[in-house]
């Protein structure tokens, strides 16, 4: 903030107290944060596999203010960037019943503190990448808080595209972690192989997963104002129009990593993507053909688990690879 406009007293003494302090992580949607933070470790860990394998070493020393920098930087931008939203919808989440618990429509936090500290958390995140990562990685930290934050969230409740709005910043984090230790420079880590493969699991892995989630809650989603697809006219069927396409082109960009890494990623990896990738189909498909509600959370509670498991075998495979 500049000096003409100082942080209120107020704000300052509330973000000080403990169930200020509780209240804030709260806001920063911390299950999500985490995911993000993995996310962009993922990201680290196979740019870092795949110069290892071509004959790079770090010192200990450089390795680990890179693991910090990216660890952190990305953990801070996230958790301001969520804030920030919290913020900026708090009056639509008033209305929604899965999210009138939140700290501001119940009044335990007050705005201007919440968006206090989901600046000076976003700020502070872009800055520890910045000098500790580089720069690469705190632009790509600074477009998924600009994006989630100025373009996805107006979009909610203007269109339901805002899924594949939101999808990007939700798909950049891979790219924060594989930039930091990328030898191309400029802005060339960001179309490498590996980098572009990370990135395109991510989107397209969101898109049944949250139309899953506005399938189970597009009545709370309606109240609130939000065009989420399932919550439209002839919603249902075009949600499984939508899951039925979006699923199988998931379980194919996983297998594209052996293609992108093929020094890293060999047939563990490619079965953990197969086996994984289609009991999750399987589910989108029953899905898809019965569009009846109850199916809606097999799918989600699948996405939750697909994925940790996909990203582990990936990292796994890129060790044993590099490392053995």
């Amino acid at each position: 903030m500049s000096r003409s406009t100082p942080i209120p007293a107020a704000d300052l003494s509330e973000l000080a107290s403990v169930r200020g302090l509780r209240a804030i992580v709260e806001t920063t949607k911390p299950r999500i944060t985490r995911l993000v933070t993995i996310t962009s470790l993922v990201g680290f860990g196979m740019g870092a596999l795949e110069r290892y394998a071509a004959g790079h070493r770090w010192a200990f020393g450089e390795l680990a203010v890179l693991v910090l920098g990216t660890t952190l930087g990305t953990a801070l931008s996230a958790a301001g960037a969520n804030a920030l939203n919290q913020w900026m919808e708090r009056d639509r989440d008033a209305l929604m019943q899965r999210t009138s618990t939140r700290p501001l429509p119940e009044g335990r936090l007050t705005p201007s503190s919440v968006r206090t500290a989901g600046l000076a958390l976003s700020l502070l995140g872009v800055l520890t990448l910045l000098v500790l990562a580089g720069v690469v990685p705190a632009l790509v930290s600074l477009a998924c808080v600009v994006l989630y934050v100025w373009v996805y969230t107006p979009s909610k409740p203007v269109t339901a595209t805002s899924t594949l709005i939101g999808a990007v910043p939700g798909a950049l984090p891979p790219l924060i972690g594989w930039s930091a230790v990328s030898a191309a420079p400029g802005l060339a880590p960001l179309v490498e192989p590996g980098a572009l493969v990370l990135f395109a699991i991510m989107f397209v892995w969101q898109l049944p997963h949250f139309l899953a989630i506005g399938w189970m809650y597009r009545e709370d989603y309606a109240r609130g104002g939000y065009r989420v697809l399932p919550a439209l006219e002839r919603g249902e069927h075009r949600t499984a129009i939508a899951i039925g396409l979006t699923a199988p082109l998931l379980v194919a960009l996983t297998l594209a990593p052996a293609w992108a890494m093929p020094g890293l990623l060999g047939p563990g990896y490619t079965a953990a993507a197969l086996v994984t990738g289609g009991a999750f189909l399987m589910l989108c498909a029953r899905l898809a053909a019965a569009r009846r509600r109850d199916l809606a959370r097999p799918v989600f509670i699948a996405s939750i688990v697909h994925l940790p498991i996909l990203l582990c075998a990936m990292v796994a495979d890129g060790m044993a690879h590099a490392l053995l």
